[in-house]
Protein backbone atom coordinates (compact mmCIF):
# COMPACT_ATOMS: atom_id res chain seq x y z
CA UNK A 1 0.00 0.00 0.00
CA UNK A 2 1.17 3.43 -1.06
CA UNK A 3 2.20 6.22 1.29
CA UNK A 4 -0.06 8.51 -0.43
CA UNK A 5 -3.25 5.90 -0.34
CA UNK A 6 -2.81 5.21 3.64
CA UNK A 7 -2.23 9.37 4.45
CA UNK A 8 -5.20 9.73 2.16
CA UNK A 9 -7.35 6.91 4.74
CA UNK A 10 -6.11 8.69 7.77
CA UNK A 11 -7.04 11.63 6.66
CA UNK A 12 -10.65 11.25 5.54
CA UNK A 13 -11.10 9.11 9.34
CA UNK A 14 -9.69 12.42 11.06
CA UNK A 15 -12.54 14.67 9.14
CA UNK A 16 -15.06 11.61 9.53
CA UNK A 17 -14.55 11.79 13.46
CA UNK A 18 -14.01 15.82 13.27
CA UNK A 19 -17.49 15.64 11.14
CA UNK A 20 -19.03 13.63 13.62
CA UNK A 21 -17.82 15.54 16.87
CA UNK A 22 -19.27 18.59 15.67
CA UNK A 23 -22.45 17.37 14.95
CA UNK A 24 -22.54 16.27 18.54
CA UNK A 25 -21.58 19.55 19.46
CA UNK A 26 -24.30 21.23 17.20
CA UNK A 27 -26.79 19.18 18.74
CA UNK A 28 -25.43 19.87 22.14
CA UNK A 29 -25.63 23.06 21.82
CA UNK A 30 -28.97 23.26 20.36
CA UNK A 31 -30.79 21.30 23.11
CA UNK A 32 -29.63 23.10 25.63
CA UNK A 33 -31.10 26.57 23.97
CA UNK A 34 -33.70 24.73 23.39
CA UNK A 35 -34.43 23.63 27.42
CA UNK A 36 -33.64 27.01 28.19
CA UNK A 37 -36.13 28.62 26.19
CA UNK A 38 -39.16 26.45 27.21
CA UNK A 39 -37.66 26.91 30.75
CA UNK A 40 -37.85 30.60 30.87
CA UNK A 41 -40.64 30.81 28.70
CA UNK A 42 -42.83 28.37 30.75
CA UNK A 43 -43.27 31.00 33.57
CA UNK A 44 -45.22 33.23 31.56
CA UNK A 45 -46.64 31.48 28.68
CA UNK A 46 -50.30 31.71 30.20
CA UNK A 47 -49.46 34.89 32.20
CA UNK A 48 -53.20 36.89 30.72
CA UNK A 49 -55.79 38.40 32.07
CA UNK A 50 -58.60 35.80 32.96
CA UNK A 51 -61.92 35.08 34.77
CA UNK A 52 -62.50 32.52 36.87
CA UNK A 53 -65.91 31.47 38.87
CA UNK A 54 -65.97 30.22 42.00
CA UNK A 55 -68.24 27.40 41.88
CA UNK A 56 -71.38 26.88 39.28
CA UNK A 57 -71.90 29.31 36.75
CA UNK A 58 -74.94 28.18 35.18
CA UNK A 59 -77.27 29.29 32.35
CA UNK A 60 -79.94 31.55 33.68
CA UNK A 61 -78.41 31.56 37.62
CA UNK A 62 -76.17 33.94 39.75
CA UNK A 63 -72.64 33.41 39.83
CA UNK A 64 -69.85 34.85 41.71
CA UNK A 65 -66.64 35.14 39.63
CA UNK A 66 -62.75 36.43 40.06
CA UNK A 67 -61.08 38.35 37.05
CA UNK A 68 -57.62 37.50 37.92
CA UNK A 69 -54.86 39.98 36.75
CA UNK A 70 -51.00 39.11 36.60
CA UNK A 71 -48.45 41.60 36.02
CA UNK A 72 -46.09 41.14 32.99
CA UNK A 73 -44.26 43.48 33.18
CA UNK A 74 -40.51 43.52 34.96
CA UNK A 75 -40.74 47.28 35.68
CA UNK A 76 -43.81 48.73 35.87
CA UNK A 77 -46.95 47.97 37.75
CA UNK A 78 -50.54 47.67 37.02
CA UNK A 79 -52.54 50.58 38.44
CA UNK A 80 -55.59 50.04 36.24
CA UNK A 81 -57.89 47.01 35.25
CA UNK A 82 -61.16 47.64 32.91
CA UNK A 83 -63.41 44.72 32.14
CA UNK A 84 -65.94 45.65 29.52
CA UNK A 85 -69.50 43.18 29.54
CA UNK A 86 -71.17 42.39 26.27
CA UNK A 87 -74.45 44.44 25.70
CA UNK A 88 -75.54 41.63 23.41
CA UNK A 89 -76.04 39.24 26.71
CA UNK A 90 -77.08 41.95 28.65
CA UNK A 91 -76.44 41.38 32.95
CA UNK A 92 -78.77 43.58 34.88
CA UNK A 93 -76.81 42.89 37.48
CA UNK A 94 -72.74 42.84 38.14
CA UNK A 95 -71.48 43.69 41.80
CA UNK A 96 -67.78 44.06 42.68
CA UNK A 97 -66.46 43.00 45.97
CA UNK A 98 -64.31 45.71 48.11
CA UNK A 99 -60.45 44.71 47.31
CA UNK A 100 -58.38 46.68 49.64
CA UNK A 101 -56.32 49.46 47.96
CA UNK A 102 -58.50 49.15 44.58
CA UNK A 103 -61.56 51.68 43.77
CA UNK A 104 -63.72 50.30 41.75
CA UNK A 105 -66.61 52.04 39.42
CA UNK A 106 -69.18 50.30 37.70
CA UNK A 107 -70.60 51.78 34.13
CA UNK A 108 -73.95 51.44 33.21
CA UNK A 109 -75.45 51.78 29.66
CA UNK A 110 -78.93 52.00 27.83
CA UNK A 111 -80.04 48.63 26.33
CA UNK A 112 -81.86 49.05 23.21
CA UNK A 113 -84.08 46.38 23.80
CA UNK A 114 -85.26 46.16 27.71
CA UNK A 115 -84.74 43.26 29.92
CA UNK A 116 -87.47 41.92 32.20
CA UNK A 117 -86.20 40.64 35.46
CA UNK A 118 -87.96 39.24 38.55
CA UNK A 119 -91.03 41.03 37.01
CA UNK A 120 -89.16 44.42 36.50
CA UNK A 121 -88.46 46.37 33.84
CA UNK A 122 -84.32 46.86 32.99
CA UNK A 123 -83.72 49.52 30.44
CA UNK A 124 -80.09 49.71 31.56
CA UNK A 125 -77.20 47.05 32.47
CA UNK A 126 -73.58 47.01 33.18
CA UNK A 127 -71.15 47.72 30.43
CA UNK A 128 -68.35 48.06 31.91
CA UNK A 129 -66.49 48.27 35.46
CA UNK A 130 -62.77 49.96 36.55
CA UNK A 131 -60.27 48.89 38.78
CA UNK A 132 -58.37 52.41 40.25
CA UNK A 133 -55.37 51.57 42.39
CA UNK A 134 -56.08 53.43 45.44
CA UNK A 135 -52.62 53.03 47.87
CA UNK A 136 -52.14 49.57 45.85
CA UNK A 137 -51.11 48.25 42.75
CA UNK A 138 -49.77 45.01 41.33
CA UNK A 139 -46.23 44.96 41.01
CA UNK A 140 -43.80 42.58 38.91
CA UNK A 141 -44.20 39.30 39.71
CA UNK A 142 -47.33 39.59 41.34
CA UNK A 143 -51.39 39.21 40.78
CA UNK A 144 -54.38 40.33 42.15
CA UNK A 145 -58.21 38.60 42.27
CA UNK A 146 -61.46 41.29 41.36
CA UNK A 147 -63.95 39.14 42.90
CA UNK A 148 -67.39 40.01 40.62
CA UNK A 149 -71.27 38.79 41.78
CA UNK A 150 -72.77 38.48 38.10
CA UNK A 151 -76.57 37.64 37.12
CA UNK A 152 -78.50 36.45 36.21
CA UNK A 153 -76.81 34.78 33.41
CA UNK A 154 -78.13 34.03 29.83
CA UNK A 155 -79.70 31.15 28.70
CA UNK A 156 -79.62 31.51 24.99
CA UNK A 157 -75.26 32.11 25.21
CA UNK A 158 -72.54 29.22 26.06
CA UNK A 159 -70.11 31.80 27.08
CA UNK A 160 -69.68 35.41 28.01
CA UNK A 161 -66.97 37.34 26.61
CA UNK A 162 -65.23 39.50 28.85
CA UNK A 163 -62.87 42.21 26.95
CA UNK A 164 -60.06 43.90 29.70
CA UNK A 165 -57.68 47.09 29.39
CA UNK A 166 -54.70 46.41 31.93
CA UNK A 167 -52.86 49.75 32.68
CA UNK A 168 -49.16 49.78 34.26
CA UNK A 169 -47.72 53.01 36.01
CA UNK A 170 -45.20 53.72 32.70
CA UNK A 171 -48.40 54.55 30.83
CA UNK A 172 -48.20 50.84 28.72
CA UNK A 173 -51.73 49.84 27.77
CA UNK A 174 -52.52 45.98 27.22
CA UNK A 175 -55.78 45.38 25.13
CA UNK A 176 -56.78 41.44 26.29
CA UNK A 177 -59.56 41.58 23.91
CA UNK A 178 -58.76 39.10 21.22
CA UNK A 179 -61.50 36.41 20.87
CA UNK A 180 -60.47 32.72 20.24
CA UNK A 181 -61.29 31.17 16.66
CA UNK A 182 -62.45 27.88 16.69
CA UNK A 183 -59.48 25.91 15.19
CA UNK A 184 -57.13 28.68 15.35
CA UNK A 185 -53.97 29.23 17.96
CA UNK A 186 -54.53 31.24 20.87
CA UNK A 187 -54.14 35.23 19.90
CA UNK A 188 -51.46 36.60 21.40
CA UNK A 189 -53.91 38.78 23.57
CA UNK A 190 -56.90 36.89 23.97
CA UNK A 191 -60.02 38.20 25.91
CA UNK A 192 -61.28 36.37 29.43
CA UNK A 193 -64.00 33.84 28.47
CA UNK A 194 -66.66 32.84 31.12
CA UNK A 195 -67.78 29.04 29.94
CA UNK A 196 -71.37 28.67 30.90
CA UNK A 197 -72.89 25.38 31.84
CA UNK A 198 -76.67 23.89 31.45
CA UNK A 199 -79.00 25.39 33.94
CA UNK A 200 -80.29 23.58 36.50
CA UNK A 201 -83.51 22.07 37.58
CA UNK A 202 -84.86 24.88 38.75
CA UNK A 203 -84.04 27.03 35.57
CA UNK A 204 -81.68 29.87 37.84
CA UNK A 205 -78.50 27.72 37.09
CA UNK A 206 -76.70 28.71 39.83
CA UNK A 207 -76.94 30.59 42.97
CA UNK A 208 -80.52 32.02 43.34
CA UNK A 209 -81.42 35.60 42.96
CA UNK A 210 -80.86 37.72 45.96
CA UNK A 211 -83.78 37.19 48.25
CA UNK A 212 -85.50 39.87 51.25
CA UNK A 213 -84.13 37.44 53.60
CA UNK A 214 -81.02 37.70 51.77
CA UNK A 215 -81.16 41.58 51.97
CA UNK A 216 -81.93 41.31 55.62
CA UNK A 217 -78.71 39.54 56.09
CA UNK A 218 -76.64 41.69 54.05
CA UNK A 219 -75.89 44.22 56.78
CA UNK A 220 -74.26 41.29 59.01
CA UNK A 221 -72.75 40.35 55.90
CA UNK A 222 -70.85 43.36 55.60
CA UNK A 223 -70.05 43.23 59.11
CA UNK A 224 -67.05 40.42 58.76
CA UNK A 225 -66.27 42.05 54.72
CA UNK A 226 -63.20 43.41 56.56
CA UNK A 227 -61.96 40.57 58.08
CA UNK A 228 -62.49 38.35 55.23
CA UNK A 229 -60.59 40.52 53.29
CA UNK A 230 -57.70 40.46 55.88
CA UNK A 231 -57.83 36.90 55.03
CA UNK A 232 -58.02 37.29 51.55
CA UNK A 233 -55.03 39.85 51.30
CA UNK A 234 -52.47 37.30 53.44
CA UNK A 235 -53.78 33.78 51.02
CA UNK A 236 -52.97 36.50 48.24
CA UNK A 237 -49.76 37.04 49.74
CA UNK A 238 -48.59 33.66 50.16
CA UNK A 239 -49.69 32.37 46.10
CA UNK A 240 -47.77 35.47 45.05
CA UNK A 241 -44.54 34.08 47.15
CA UNK A 242 -44.90 30.85 45.96
CA UNK A 243 -45.42 32.50 41.81
CA UNK A 244 -42.39 34.18 42.80
CA UNK A 245 -40.63 30.96 43.77
CA UNK A 246 -41.67 29.31 40.89
CA UNK A 247 -40.87 32.16 38.91
CA UNK A 248 -36.99 31.55 40.42
CA UNK A 249 -36.90 28.19 39.72
CA UNK A 250 -37.56 27.98 36.40
CA UNK A 251 -35.28 31.33 35.51
CA UNK A 252 -32.49 28.92 37.85
CA UNK A 253 -33.04 26.04 35.55
CA UNK A 254 -33.34 28.25 32.85
CA UNK A 255 -29.54 29.48 33.43
CA UNK A 256 -28.45 25.54 33.59
CA UNK A 257 -29.34 24.36 30.35
CA UNK A 258 -27.44 27.47 28.80
CA UNK A 259 -24.65 26.21 31.17
CA UNK A 260 -25.27 22.43 29.85
CA UNK A 261 -25.53 23.65 25.92
CA UNK A 262 -22.18 25.73 26.56
CA UNK A 263 -20.66 22.44 28.62
CA UNK A 264 -21.26 20.34 25.45
CA UNK A 265 -19.70 23.01 23.02
CA UNK A 266 -16.97 23.03 24.95
CA UNK A 267 -16.48 18.91 25.11
CA UNK A 268 -16.87 18.45 21.29
CA UNK A 269 -14.20 21.49 20.82
CA UNK A 270 -11.75 19.58 23.01
CA UNK A 271 -12.82 15.97 22.18
CA UNK A 272 -12.24 17.12 18.35
CA UNK A 273 -8.94 18.93 19.13
CA UNK A 274 -7.95 15.32 20.58
CA UNK A 275 -8.71 13.16 17.69
CA UNK A 276 -7.04 15.38 15.37
CA UNK A 277 -4.02 15.48 17.12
Amino acid sequence: MTVSRVSSRVSSRVSSRVSSRVSATRVALAGGIALSSVVLLSGTAFAHVSVQPQGEAAKGGYATVNIKVPNERDNASTVKVEVNFPLDHPLASVMPQPVPGWKAEVTKSKLSKPLELHGKTINEAVSKVTWTADGSKIGPGQFQQFPLSLGRLPEDADQLVLKAIQTYDNKEVVRWIEEQKEGAEEPQNPAPVLKLSAASADHHGGAAAPSASASASASASAATDEKAGHHDEADAKKETAAADSSDTTARILGVIGILVGIAGVAFGVLAGRRRTA
